[in-house]
């Protein structure tokens, strides 16, 4: 099975812009800890996207403090 993909310029053309967009305010908005590029924090955007709501949250975290990292030994 392939995925038909296109690019944005195309999915601009099908489903038009997105200038007027005004999201949907609602209960399933609320922060994420999870940090940036993060597998966690993708997926919160992806379901913001899908449920119309903001993409972001002010209260979303802006920093990687407190975390650690995987550190890989030199070979």
């Amino acid at each position: 099975m392939s995925k038909i993909s296109m690019n944005v310029f195309e999915a601009i053309l099908k489903y038009g812009h997105d200038e007027d967009f005004e999201p949907n305010r609602s209960d399933e908005f609320s922060a994420t800890d999870a940090p940036a590029g993060s597998v966690e924090k993708i997926e919160e955007l992806r379901r913001r996207v899908e449920l119309g709501l903001p993409l972001w949250h002010n209260e979303d975290r802006c920093d990687y403090s407190g975390l650690t990292g995987a550190v890989r030994p030199r070979e």
